[in-house]
């Protein structure tokens, strides 16, 4: 059983993101960083298909969708999420590495459910940087589990906005 905390989310709505349905968009402000440096092996190697990274800073972070699909996948302690795109094409959010032994502390889901039809930018998780990071490496990596037969690629960036496209 996991701790639930207080969802700390401002009582504003993030505006939407406009994009098509063969994007994929930065999923909060931050910085996107080369995956081959995170300390995870499997990530940092790209084992689990084409990925990249991003930093936070700051209290919290909502990650939001990116890209629009279905939430084909929600773990409960809301470490890690998946989208089926309309295209086919499947994404991981992977929360922090080692996150899965927080058992949900530190995390806020955000109205959603597994199943969900969800578009790009919308708040799926919320996260406590600063009780996490104490523990965990809270590097966030994006990887394309399954491209369905589509060439996606990652453009090198640095400084990203929520809903910036991230892809060639």
């Amino acid at each position: 059983m996991f701790q639930v905390w207080k969802k700390i989310t401002q009582d504003k709505e993030l505006p939407p993101v406009s994009c098509g349905d063969n994007d994929i968009v930065a999923m909060a402000d931050g910085t996107m960083i080369d995956v081959a440096s995170v300390s995870d092996p499997v990530f940092a190697g790209k084992m689990m298909g084409e990925s990249t990274a991003f930093c936070y800073e700051g209290s919290k972070v909502v990650i939001c969708a990116p890209a629009n699909g279905e939430l084909a996948v929600l773990f409960p302690t809301g470490h890690a999420f998946g989208i089926r795109m309309k295209n086919g094409a499947e994404l991981l959010v992977h929360i922090g590495i080692g996150t899965v032994n927080a058992k949900g502390d530190g995390f806020c889901l955000l109205d959603k459910k597994q199943g969900d039809k969800v578009r790009a930018g919308e708040p799926i998780v919320e996260v406590s940087l600063k009780k996490l990071s104490v523990q965990y490496d809270m590097s966030v990596m994006l990887i394309v589990t399954d491209d369905n037969g589509k060439k996606i690629q990652f453009q090198t960036m640095n400084k990203v906005q929520r809903g910036q496209k991230i892809i060639r």
